[in-house]
């Protein structure tokens, strides 16, 4: 398809600014000498003080797994992959990272973090080419800006798939279609630029439309 290119610096702002806005009402070794009790305790807790948002940055530098990005924050990327490729499901390391569009985060906490959400916490973050901030945090309790709760989505995915949705687990349908996805993946603006097709320029703006915004 035909690609979006520079028609001057000015649409190219426009377009990425564009994208940020939507992102807001929407809805990722230890060293070989440590002992073996410490590396068996890195994989099994993420204490809290340990995610910032530093831990959060260019949605695209995680790993691409169907129409999302998964990474590990206890660096067990490979056993994350797994699980998120997986046809039968299976449940995420603690660690695990998945990112459906860049303001919208969950993350795998240590056995008994939560058990209505299986252990997983909720982020909703606002983003810039500055970098993120964690505007807020938590488990079944946290909601997106337009006041509707994470977990009431996520909770009916079929039970093998550890409350990730993809469009066969059983979860509703959110509002955006899969081009949509991908112009907001690619406007993440802590990322480098990368260049949109026309009809991901276009979902863009017809959800710029839907939105008012």
């Amino acid at each position: 398809m035909a690609h979006i290119r520079s028609e001057g610096h000015s649409s190219s702002r426009l377009l990425r600014a564009t994208a940020a806005l939507l992102f807001a009402g929407l809805v990722t070794q230890g060293c070989s000498s440590e002992p073996e009790a410490a590396k068996e305790e890195a994989v099994t807790a993420l204490p809290t003080e340990n995610i910032t948002e530093a831990s959060f940055g260019c949605i695209s530098d995680l790993t691409a797994v169907d129409r999302f990005f998964v990474g590990n924050l206890n660096g067990d990327l490979d056993a994350t992959v797994a699980v998120a490729s997986a046809e039968e499901g299976g449940v995420y390391p603690v660690g695990s990272v998945v990112q459906l569009v860049p303001t919208e985060v969950m993350v795998k906490r240590e056995a008994g973090f939560n058990a209505v959400t299986k252990d997983w916490e909720y982020f909703d973050l606002d983003i810039s080419a500055e970098g993120t901030k964690i505007l807020t945090r938590g488990a079944d309790e946290v909601k997106n800006r337009f006041g509707n709760s994470c977990q009431d989505c996520h909770v009916k995915a079929a039970p093998q798939f550890d409350l990730i949705c993809k469009t066969d687990h059983g979860c509703d349908p959110i509002p955006i279609n899969d081009v949509m996805i991908r112009g907001l993946q690619k406007t993440d603006p802590r990322c480098e630029a990368q260049p949109l097709t026309a009809e991901e320029a276009d979902g863009l703006k017809q959800l710029q439309a839907a939105l008012g915004t």
